[in-house]
């Protein structure tokens, strides 16, 4: 079968990686892609959102599958845009439709589905720039800390957790009046805070039947005991210590049944991922958000402890064949540490020579922002590298994958020494 992996970062990496190992693997290509992923298949520099770039593409490499990363080509359609062309009607796309793809599009819409099908979630309400008085007046019926989430697609900086309430005012005008966030924030979701602790549990569905992917947990923060500005994630681990199996019970028959109920219900078509933000509070698990595609940096920590052929997989979902697919999934812990660009999140530098790659003898290499200068493999974002090791132990991954870092190393270097100390 010849694949098409579309995206440039760790998340397609480990795509690209664990899809090459099937032996019904034929060929490969990766849009963009990075300096990892042309070791192991062949880039092609095609934007995730040109469609007909991509169409032309998979006719002239006789692709059979595209496996879609990032949420941008998913919101914007790639799925309708494949079953609406008779050329590429019959090519499997692992990722759902536009409309399911406004769970992740939408903070407003996915509340309303949670409302819906009895999801059990966090209080909201959403406001726009016509309403941003009433917004205000809401933030003062709420007891701090206070959220703003933009409704769309921010690149995972539209969250603001804020615990003065005046400041929480002034970000809600800035967000509304004077467009913070761009497009995004044309409207604001106010939500209630719940106080626990975050896990990210990840469903393969056909959209009837659906798999449970092992779960994770990351870190956002730039700075060591989560300080700092968010990030697009610092490191993960899997599974989640305190995903007992009672816990998880309460997940799957709380949460992800009547999500994927929900999507049969109101006749969604999704063939992919869904990743499900969840919150521990006490004993029981409320959404933070959906994803409509697998996270990064989780998806370095979860891919790998997937013991059955991930092609096979995608092709039983493609097929809606997913039940006749047995999940395997190591026991070992997975830990993946990210190296970022100095200055990350705000301003970095690019074209920094990376050293040490090939000193790498144990554990994966997931590259993330890096492209080539002549032969030399150099930085080409925020989030550069992600290392992940598999032991019995979470900490013992963890050791290793420090063990693994301290060999790489580029201009001004970053990586939070912390990954896991809250567990």
């Amino acid at each position: 079968m010849n694949i098409l992996v579309l995206g440039s970062g760790g998340r397609e990496h480990t795509f690209t990686h664990q899809i090459a190992k099937s032996p019904q693997c034929n060929a490969l290509f990766v849009a963009p892609g990075n300096a990892g992923t042309a070791r192991i298949a062949t880039n092609l520099k095609i934007s995730v959102t040109d469609f007909q770039s991509i169409k032309a593409a998979v006719l002239t490499h006789n692709i059979e599958m595209v496996v879609v990363g990032p949420e941008d080509p998913l919101v914007q359609g790639i799925y309708d845009f494949f079953k609406g062309d008779t050329q590429l009607s019959q090519v499997m796309i692992i990722g759902p439709s536009a409309a399911a793809a406004a769970l992740e599009g939408s903070k407003e819409r996915a509340k309303e589905f949670m409302s819906a099908h009895g999801i059990p979630t966090a209080a909201y309400a959403s406001f726009t720039r016509e309403t941003l008085a009433q917004g205000k007046a809401f933030l003062e019926t709420l007891n701090p800390p206070y959220v703003l989430k933009a409704d769309g697609l921010a690149a995972g900086k539209g969250v603001l957790i804020l615990k003065d309430l005046d400041e929480a005012k002034t970000e809600l005008e800035a967000m509304l009046a004077h467009a913070k966030f761009g497009a995004a924030s044309a409207k604001v979701v106010i939500e209630e805070f719940l106080d626990g602790i975050e896990l990210s549990v990840f469903v393969l569905t056909d959209g009837q039947n659906y798999k449970v992917l092992p779960t994770a947990k990351d870190y956002k923060r730039i700075g060591e005991g989560d300080q700092g500005l968010n990030t697009g994630g610092m490191g993960a681990i899997s599974p989640v210590p305190f995903a007992t199996s009672e816990f998880m019970e309460k997940i799957e028959t709380r949460i992800v049944k009547p999500t994927v109920d929900g999507i049969k219900k109101e006749g969604l078509i999704f063939q992919g991922f869904i990743f499900i933000g969840l919150i521990k509070v006490g004993d029981d698990p409320f959404v933070i958000e959906y994803n409509v595609r697998m996270g990064d940096p989780e998806t370095e920590v979860v891919l790998p402890r997937i013991e059955t052929d991930l092609l096979e997989l995608l092709e039983a979902t493609a097929r809606g064949k997913l039940d006749s697919v047995t999940l395997r999934v190591t026991p070992q812990s997975a830990a993946t540490i990210m190296a970022v660009s100095g200055g990350y999140p705000q301003a970095y530098e690019k074209g920094k020579p990376i050293h040490g790659l090939d000193q790498v003898e144990q554990g994966m290499l997931f590259h993330a922002g890096t492209g080539f200068d002549a032969e030399q493999v150099v930085t080409s974002g925020g989030r550069v590298l992600a290392v992940t090791s598999l032991d019995a132990d979470f900490r013992q991954a963890i050791k290793k994958s420090y063990q693994t870092l301290s060999k790489i190393s580029f201009d001004k270097m970053y990586y939070r020494k912390d990954i896991g100390f809250d567990l």
